[in-house]
């Protein structure tokens, strides 16, 4: 039982973890750095949940997961199994295979959802979208609401409305510009899949939706400082109290918009100057690595 003890404390961990992530300011210095923790404690998380019934059903192999599965499969090849391994056990490492064929159909079902509404999406752009000397390299739709988003993929294309041109100047319209490319860069899209996944296969949890949320939001600050990169910061701030204060704004379904998650907080980010916490981050970092590394060693031995 000491494997499953120690997918249960890394449960337990994640759970905490997360906790600590999603109430942490520190994350809004450096997203990128707080991304890979919740990536970390996503993998963590699910592995675990793999784990956890698996090692209890083969507690009387009395080995990791991985080697006791192995010796399982072996067993049941020659068609003899441990005396301690009943029906009950079979069924709980039948458990472990099934969490994981969940996160497995959840995965898929997520990128086939998101691959459709994209394409989708961008038939209907070619349609109904232009280009204009006004935003360089991005397609304009003639509609009066406020729209700025990427369209990801593997031909990914950054649009605006016309909306949006009469409401920003020239300095902000460059820097949301940029803010979009960064998502297609990075392909924030594939940031958010896992953590879209992990909340259809265990929808009960609040705090993996939670988790889902902040990493959202840390995905459109991460694009904000590669805006900051090549632009000021009072633009983009400017942009988004423009966005905040039109009110209806427009995300399609499969794209990133700048004006989808906490525009208040992310003003006030941008206004707020403050050195990244390395040592915290460096610490973070340590710690959600350590403990997705656990349940990856206890698979393999």
């Amino acid at each position: 039982m000491a494997y499953a003890v120690h997918f249960a404390a890394a449960v337990l961990a994640c759970w905490l973890t997360a906790q600590v992530l999603s109430r942490s300011t520190w994350t809004w210095r450096s997203p990128r750095v707080a991304i890979v923790c919740w990536q970390a404690v996503g993998l963590a998380l699910g592995l675990s949940a793999m784990g956890l019934p698996m090692a209890i059903g083969l507690a009387a192999y009395d080995r990791p997961t991985g080697g006791a599965l192995l010796a399982l499969a072996d067993d049941l090849l020659h068609g003899r199994l441990p005396a301690q391994v009943s029906v009950v056990h079979l069924s709980l490492v039948g458990v472990g295979f099934g969490i994981g064929a969940v996160l497995l159909t959840t995965t898929v079902r997520s990128i086939h959802a998101a691959v459709r509404a994209q394409r989708r999406h961008r038939d209907l752009l070619t349609l109904v979208a232009r280009d204009d000397p006004a935003a360089p390299g991005a397609l304009v739709l003639d509609h009066p609401g406020a729209a700025a988003y990427c369209l990801p993929g593997m031909r990914p294309r950054v649009v605006v409305s016309a909306g949006t041109l009469d409401l920003l100047d020239q300095a902000e319209l460059a820097a949301v510009l940029t803010h979009e490319r960064a998502h297609a860069q990075e392909r924030h899209d594939l940031v958010l899949l896992p953590f879209t996944a992990l909340c259809r296969a265990l929808p009960w949890l609040r705090w993996v939706h939670r988790a889902h949320d902040r990493v959202a939001l840390l995905v459109e600050m991460r694009a904000d400082d590669k805006a900051r990169q090549l632009h000021e910061d009072a633009p983009l701030a400017g942009a988004l109290r423009r966005f905040a204060a039109a009110g209806n704004r427009i995300t399609p379904a499969g794209t990133l918009g700048v004006g989808d998650r906490d525009l208040d907080v992310r003003v006030q980010r941008l206004l707020v100057t403050g050195r990244p916490p390395r040592l915290l981050g460096a610490a973070a970092l340590t710690l959600t690595t350590t403990l997705a590394a656990l349940p990856i060693t206890l698979f393999l031995s």
